[in-house]
């Protein structure tokens, strides 16, 4: 019996030692989206070849070495894991392969005071981040993942009830859980109205200016339109010191603004949410972003964020005096290709279209395409 391995013990693994995955898929599937990480070492050969030539013939598979065996769902790989051992290899196989990893959150704290605990919830495999924002027992969702269960979990964890859940536009690259996650703790769920024409799921609207109070606590979370990613993206002011930005602007970047169809104009609106809303910022507020391209935008306290002032040196559509034309140019010659699914997902988000378990899974399938790399 060969050995396996779940998408939690690799993330263990891979937090305190160098990995090395053997991926199993299409090349092309391994070159478009594949496990990364600071420790990770990555080979692509398809269990075909395997099978043709003997891992004997592929010199960057390592014999003298534990090997993490991937494919898309962990059929492949599990085949691949056999073939490797019977050759005398140190091959595991990752159950549910990248279907499984797709699916794997964990936490990390960004703040732990008397007054306010803020958890970033990081899905990696595709780039999402969510948050919990915990104050006097009561906690405040942000851009739930789809297995909303995780948050219910978390909450139990820290012995504190969900009242809130918010999600700052309607997600085009993976499924919200708010709705769900709403129904299931019995919270109100907040998004803007202009993000959800003909909706077939309840929600309150998110207004500007208003304030949620999280427990009896004075901690204010302020929305903040700020339009451009979509037109009714919204972020959130934490106490005046962090802003959940959505994906309105990243550690690395703009959100990109075409997702509608309509790329110069909504380019226009998000030169506006900068000239207007981020350029009254202070530099020390924390930006906390919904999306990270990349594993090197994790900072060594576990999460993804940055100072304002710290995006604003290296991206200079945040910090030089750019006229509009010239900023909705850089912004949409950037974009790269769209995240797979996007108007399937978008209809699920609004509940105008269903979708089982698996279907959802297979529609999330993929890396993160949200955001407009800057331009230094």
């Amino acid at each position: 019996m060969f050995q396996s391995i779940t998408a939690q013990e690799l993330h263990d693994k891979m937090e305190n030692q160098e990995v090395y995955i053997l991926d199993v898929r299409a090349a092309s599937a391994y070159n478009d989206w594949k496990i990364s990480g600071n420790h990770i070492i990555s080979a692509n050969v398809q269990t075909s070849k395997l099978k043709e030539f003997g891992p004997e013939a592929f010199v960057e598979i390592p014999k003298d070495r534990e090997i993490i065996v991937t494919c898309a769902k962990g059929n492949a790989s599990k085949e691949a894991t056999e073939i490797l051992n019977n050759h005398g290899y140190q091959a595991i196989n990752l159950i549910g392969g990248m279907q499984a990893w797709s699916e794997f959150y964990y936490a990390v704290p960004v703040v732990e005071s008397a007054d306010l605990e803020l958890l970033q919830v990081i899905r990696p495999a595709k780039g999402c981040l969510s948050y919990m924002i915990i104050s006097d027992g009561e906690a405040t969702v942000v851009d739930p993942a789809r297995d909303h269960q995780y948050y219910i979990n978390l909450a139990k964890e820290k012995g504190v009830h969900i009242t809130h859940v918010l999600d700052t536009h309607c997600h085009a690259d993976h499924i919200s859980g708010g709705s769900n996650l709403a129904i299931d703790t019995g919270a109100k769920y907040w998004v803007a109205e202009s993000e959800m024409p003909d909706a077939k799921i309840s929600f309150h609207p998110l207004k500007e200016g208003m304030t949620l109070q999280i427990g009896h606590s004075t901690l204010e979370v302020i929305a903040i339109p700020t339009p451009g990613h979509t037109p009714g993206s919204t972020s959130f002011f934490i106490n005046k010191e962090f802003l959940l930005s959505g994906d309105t602007v990243f550690v690395s970047g703009l959100g990109r603004p075409d997702l509608g169809g309509k790329a110069r104009e909504w380019a226009k609106l998000l030169y506006q949410t900068v000239v207007e809303q981020l350029n009254k910022i202070p530099d020390d507020v924390l930006i906390l972003p919904a999306h990270y391209s990349d594993h090197t935008e994790i900072k060594s306290a576990g999460f993804v964020g940055a100072l304002l002032g710290e995006i604003r040196k290296d991206n200079h559509l945040l910090r030089d005096q750019i006229m509009e034309d010239d900023f909705a140019k850089a912004v949409t010659v950037n974009l790269g290709l769209t995240p797979p699914n996007y108007e399937t997902i978008v209809l699920v988000n609004r509940g105008l279209t269903m979708v089982d378990d698996q279907e959802a899974s297979d529609l999330e399938i993929g890396p993160n395409r949200c955001a407009v790399k800057h331009l230094a």
